[in-house]
Parts: structure tokens; sequence; C-alpha cells
């Protein structure tokens, strides 16, 4: 099976280049006495068992050779070696730096008096070799260096601080240059240990990464991912008068989206340099402030490898990771949502660019992050490009046998309350916070993070705490999903020191049942739209803290919700066993599309009646990316590998239900923003509501009628129908010198679904038809 070929140095023109060669490269054996391995070999052994070869303790090669790297998958274990070209050869000369010792802090690449500091953390290797990659200029026309990676050994007794490898080079280029580590240490696979010298790692403390620089480009599926720096640019501008929105919790609406698939398809109308970028973002503002949002959800934006199924023949390789939660480093923006190819140091500072565009526009920045498992899978099928090879035993959850434990459902576990791991994560977090000034995050399968080292829940996980109570996170919203793909599900008692707000899978259940017509759900739902008190009614927790959501990235769109009972993920490749089975969603008489008028004004209904009880109930409301206009994925619930139309934001569908769809949903999202009643910041007592029931326990009962008091306001009464037939209530007596106007009815068609001034003339009574819902408000 073959994986990506790893070169230690051939010639290249310009970093791209490299990567081209680096995912193009031939195989080609050689003999095992060969004097190419014996150069190799003596050379090392002189390395490790003399003095340095300059007066600074590191140990320098300029190697022109082609390195390669294959992997055997079977067998029981992957093994992974070395085959070199016999032409290979070690050039004598070095560049004419001068080196020191260095430092062991800061992790990562850092500009200090001397020079550029490498300081990489590894407690069980014992070789370390720092290998760098200059840009094009400094390779000079010599043909000394033209074309190599510069590999300097690391001295154990001189460049090294605990378990922390460190060197400082003096006139090293301040930006362009690549980097990355070979590290060797036990081979000892039942004591936890996965080292391979022959690999080029990426430093897990690299700001900037670079790789491809076009998204699925296929031509370059096998490049290979190095760190980078860039201490060259100007501070980014910020700007006199820019502020952070600093969004109240209670008052967030929240929009969960795909920087790509945003702005990917032709009928955004944008310029194709653009659409799937930072930079596609910002143009697609507009959009988001006339649908009334102030909070997006940014899906995982961190570097990953979306073209990781292709690697090797599977029955996935068909696909493309549109989602990105396969976390190659922690640090760095996707440098493929640049605009134009443009890298990683424009992906940076167009990332800086559409935050301080959002944030002018009174839109807060939440980014999914993933911390619970990363890119390297697992030990059947490894994609080692960091961790792993790096120090599996310190990164990673293992069994007593050393095995990966797996909660991720990923092939790896993130060993998160290791010291040194957690420490990672919190750098991190900080890291996005005061350099990218985001808001708030959404952490991935939350649950691991409340996982020891040896995967046992904790009652008190030290990483959970210290994000919590971190100085520099303190502004932000942090905000988990609380079970993880070991069953360890804490919807309502994530250890959360009064901060965590948490994804409320269990609201998400119960609205869709109740909405869908089953039975025995008129409690649940009361309890759901009035904030969850059973669940987050402890402490000092808010009825914000929970996360409102009937639809997420993972799960039916809005419109497969009320349109297919089964899951159809065919186009996955996995014969139908990945996504979810309990959707509880009711395609209203028909599987699929259909065009039958009852069906689809049915389906509409629907839609509406989710979306307004969705923005009418207590806690922080979520919807996702498209369902402002009723996208559809054709009944697939788990659509993380198609970069097509299946995910992508379809503007055009968009301009077809300007006047009525989405116009619903701009409207009703826009008078929660304007009415204090659905925000409160604390549970609600028997003065802020009225429930018109008397029937509780009837378990045939699907309808639902209640009054939120305001007395500057003015009382909302809201009324949800599951019944398939009209139900006739009685309306309350409204406050003094005040009449019912209807705002809403979800079965009238557009414009009357929706009447912002409200109509007048309801009456004492209202007849509300089957599956359909009203709100009332009551006005002079």
């Amino acid at each position: 099976m073959l994986h990506q070929p790893l070169l230690c140095g051939t010639t290249i023109a310009t970093q791209s280049t490299l990567f081209a060669s680096l995912s193009s490269a031939r195989l080609t054996s050689f003999p095992r006495n060969s004097s190419v391995r014996h150069v190799r070999l003596k050379l090392m052994r002189q390395a490790s068992g003399s003095k340095p070869n300059n007066e600074h303790g590191a140990f320098i090669e300029v190697r022109d050779c082609a390195r390669h790297r294959t992997t055997n998958a079977y067998g029981g274990r992957a093994q992974e070696g070395i085959l070199e070209e016999e032409s290979s050869k070690v050039i004598g000369s070095r560049p004419s730096w001068k080196f020191f010792p260095g430092q062991a802090f800061p992790l990562g690449v850092s500009e200090v008096d001397s020079g550029i500091n490498f300081s990489i953390f590894s407690q069980h290797a014992t070789a370390v070799t720092l290998c760098l990659v200059l840009p094009e200029p400094e390779r000079g026309s010599s043909g000394t260096l033209d074309g190599g990676i510069i590999e300097m050994v690391l001295d154990p007794d001189v460049n090294k601080t605990g378990d922390i490898w460190h060197i400082c080079i003096e006139d090293l280029p301040r930006s362009n240059v690549l980097y990355g580590y070979h590290i060797d240490g036990p081979r000892d696979w039942s004591k936890g240990h996965r080292f391979d010298s022959s690999i080029l790692l990426v430093d897990p403390y690299a700001k900037l990464v670079a790789g491809r620089r076009y998204f699925g480009d296929i031509s370059m599926k096998l490049s290979k991912f190095l760190g980078t720096y860039d201490f060259d640019s100007l501070p980014f501008d910020w700007g006199e008068n820019y502020k952070l929105p600093s969004i109240p919790e209670k008052d967030l609406v929240i929009y969960e989206m795909n920087v790509r698939a945003f702005t990917n398809d032709e009928s955004s109308g944008l310029d194709s340099n653009i659409r799937g970028s930072y930079l596609g973002v910002i143009e697609k503002i507009p959009h988001l402030l006339e649908l009334g949002i102030n909070a997006i959800e940014l899906l995982p934006m961190f570097e990953f490898d979306e073209l990781e199924f292709q690697r090797r023949p599977n029955p996935r390789d068909h696909m493309i990771n549109t989602w990105g939660y396969s976390t190659i480093n922690f640090f760095a923006p996707m440098s493929r949502y640049a605009s134009a190819g443009g890298g990683s140091v424009n992906a940076s500072r167009e990332f800086k660019q559409m935050v301080k565009a959002l944030h002018s526009a009174g839109i807060e920045v939440i980014l999914d992050v993933v911390y619970n498992h990363t890119n390297e899978a697992d030990d059947a099928n490894p994609y080692t490009t960091s961790f792993r090879g790096i120090d599996n035993k310190v990164y990673y959850m293992l069994d007593n046998k050393g095995q990966l434990l797996n909660f991720s459902g990923c092939g790896n576990t993130l060993n998160c309350n290791h010291p040194v791991v957690m420490e990672l994560i919190l750098d991190s977090l900080r890291h996005w916070v005061t350099e990218y000034h985001v808001d708030g995050f959404r952490f991935d399968l939350a649950s691991v993070l409340c996982r020891g080292i040896d995967g046992s829940p904790l009652n008190a996980p030290p990483l959970i705490r210290a994000i919590a109570k971190d100085e520099v996170l303190s502004r932000c919203k942090i905000i988990a999903e609380p079970w993880d793909c070991g069953g360890l599900y804490l919807v309502g008692s994530f250890p959360n020191w009064d901060r965590w707000a948490e994804w409320n899978g269990k609201y998400r259940d119960d609205v869709r049942k109740f909405i869908k017509g089953d039975s025995g759900m008129k409690g649940s739902f009361a309890t759901r739209v009035s904030g969850s008190s059973d669940l987050y009614r402890v402490n000092k927790r808010r009825p914000y803290h929970s996360i409102n959501f009937v639809i997420a990235h993972d799960g039916f769109t809005l419109h497969d919700l009320v349109s297919y009972n089964f899951k159809h993920n065919e186009a996955n490749g996995e014969g139908g066993n990945d996504g979810s089975n309990d959707n509880f969603s009711w395609n209203c008489g028909f599987e699929g599309e259909t065009d039958d008028a009852n069906i689809k004004a049915l389906r509409s209904r629907q839609m509406k009646n989710f979306h307004l009880a969705l923005m009418i109930s207590q806690g922080t409301p979520m919807m996702l990316m498209g369902d402002e206009y009723g996208h559809s994925r054709n009944g697939n619930n788990n659509s993380y590998g198609h970069d097509t139309a299946i995910n992508n934001f379809l503007w055009d569908q968009l301009d077809a239900r300007k006047s009525d769809h989405f116009m619903f949903f701009s409207k009703v999202i826009k008078y929660r923003n304007t009415h204090e009643v659905f925000r409160h910041a604390n549970f609600l007592s028997k003065n802020d509501i009225t429930w018109h029931e008397d029937n509780w326990d009837n378990l045939d009962s699907k309808f639902l009628a209640f009054t939120l008091h305001d007395r500057s306001e003015g009382d909302i009464y809201l009324a949800f129908n599951a019944h398939d037939y009209f139900v006739k209530v009685q309306l309350p007596t409204p406050p003094k010198k005040r009449k019912w106007f209807r705002v809403v009815d979800t079965n009238l068609k557009s414009p009357d679904d929706f009447v912002s001034d409200g109509v007048p003339g309801t009456g004492n009574t209202y007849n509300i038809a089957p599956y359909s819902s009203i709100l009332l408000e009551a006005k002079f």
C-alpha cells in the first residue's frame, strides 16, 4: 500500500514544486549494503559519538538525496521504512550560519535576539533532527544548497533541556522557510511508541503550515505538510476604531457554517479566486445581516488534509473531506481557504480580515475546534504527520498494551488531560484569541476532554477547569458537544464551573419528536422551549448555557428532516453504515422529492414550525447554513466527504426562495432579537409564563399553548398544534387595554405567515390548523 513519499531533497524551483516532487517521486530500491546507506550510517554514528561539526552543538547535513517512504499496513502492524536512491549523496559543505544552543521556551519557532529559535517537546525521543528548506533566493547559484533539505542533528548534551529539544540559528531568513523534524526513539509498540525517523514531521506548535496551495487539487494529493513562519510581515492593522462585538450570551443567534461551502458554488457570483475562501465570507456578510444572526460558528478551519481519504485505495477514496474534522495542527489556519491559492501567510492575514469585517458588522466568530483526535488515524492505516511520530505515548490515550484507545470514532484519542497536551490545547486556544480575536469555541466530542490518560471519566477534568478559569479565555464563549463515541453522554451534566455551555442534544430530539407528532412529548417539549431547567438549573448556570438546535452539520438538513424517514448515504461508500439511524424525522407522506402540492405545503409548514419553536425558546439558538432557503442533501445525513452541491450553499436557490421561505426565517430571527421575552438571563418563574394546559398526562395530546409575560413590551401567546386536525382554542384575556394581534400563523402563505406589526381582529378564539403554530402579540 503506497502512502505519501518523502523527499530529503530534490531540485526545487519554488516551495510549491517541492510539494509536487514529494507527491510524484519514483520509488527505487537499493542493496542493503550499498555505499549510500553506509555513508549515511557512518555519518550518523560519527555525529552521535563525537563532537558537533560546529562550535554550537548541531550536526549539519545538506542533502540532495531523494528519500521515499512506503508503508506496509498489513500483517498486524504498519511498518514504515526508508528507500533511498543509489545516486544519493551527502554534501559536505554547509551554510555560513552561526548556531546557538537555543532556548526551550516558547515552543515552536520564535525570533530572539540571536536569531530564529526552534523548540519541540519529545519526552521519549532519542534523536531529533531539524530539517529546513530555504526560500529560493537563499539557496544560491553555486549548487551547494540548490534544492536541498538542510538537516541539523541536535546534540542532546547541548540542544536539550529536560524533554525539550531546541536550537537557535543566526542569519536564517525571517520568512518563507519550510521546516520539520525527523525524530527517532524506542520502537517498542507494546509500550506505546511509534517512532519512525524516516518521516518528516510537522511541529505541533507551528503557527503556519504549508501544503498544497489549492483545495482538492488531485494532482497534489500526496503532498507533504511542513511548518513555516513569517517574521517579516507587519502586524495586522485591526484599526483605530476596531472593537469586539462582546454580545451577551443570552442575545446570541448562532449560524453554523463552513467557510468553503458558503461561497464555493458558482451561484455565489464571486470571482473564482475568492470562492470558498475567507475573503468570500466577507463578501456575503450582507446576507448574514439580512438573515439576522449575530454569531457564526465555523466548522473546523485548523489546517487539515482534505484529500486524506485518497492516499490509499479504500471505499472512501472518491471523497474530499469538506467538514475538516481531521486536524493536522492546532495553531495554523487552513491555508487552502486563502484566496487564489495564496498559501499559509495569506491565509493568516485573510482570516484576520474576515474576523475584522464580521466584527465591524456586529457578528461574533466562534470556532468549532477538534481537540479529541487528530488526522493520524489508527495503527492499521496510520497517517503520520506530527504527534504520532513525535511522541505517541504522550499525545494519545493508550491501553495497558500500548494500543491506541478510540473514543473519537476516528482511530485515536488525544491524551487531553496529560499536562503537556493540556498546555498545548490551552496555548492553541489563547493563540486564536490573542492573534485572531475570535470570540469563542465549540469543542467537538468534548466528553473526550473529560477522560483521564487511561480513558476513564474524570469528575473534575483539569483541562475543562483550566479553560473555564483561564484569564485570556475569560471573554470567550465556550461550548461543549457533551458526548463522545465511547458512550460518555454528559448533556446537562458536563463539568462546567458555571461557564461552559452545551449543545443540548435532548432539545434537538424532543423538539423533533413533538413537532412531527409523536405521542407523549408535550411535557418534554414544554420543558425544552422554556429553557431546559431540568438540565441547567444547577448552581449558577443559566438558560443560555443550553445551545438549542434542531439541525446541525452532522445529520439531516431541515428540508431533509421533513422529507426523509431514512438516511440515504450511499454516495459515501460505506454501505449505508455511517451516519445516525436515530433521526426522528418524518417525510410527510412520501420519501424524498415529490410534486405533490399537499405534501410540499405540509413540509413547508413543518420547517416553519421548527424554526419558530427554535427562535422562541429560552436559551441560545443555533441554525445551520442553508436552512434559510431549504437546502437539501438528498437524504444524506453524513455528508462530510462531498465537495459538491450536496454541501455548498446554493445562492440561486436562495434567490428563488427569498420572498417566502427566507423572508419568514429572517423575520422570525429579527423578532426574537427585538423581544427580550425570548432571551431571559434567568430561568422562568411563574410570573414569566402561563401554561394554558390542564391535560399534561394525556399521552395522546399533541397541542401546547402558553403565554410569555412582559409588562413593558406586551405579552406573547404561542400555540403549537402537532395533531393532524384543527384545534380551536379559547384565547386568554390580553392585558388591560391591549388586544391580540396575529404575528405568525405557519399555515398561511407568505407574506401572511409572518406580519411584523401584527394583524388585528383575532377575537376570542383561534382555529389552529393541523401541523401548524401561531404567535400572537398583545398590543394597544
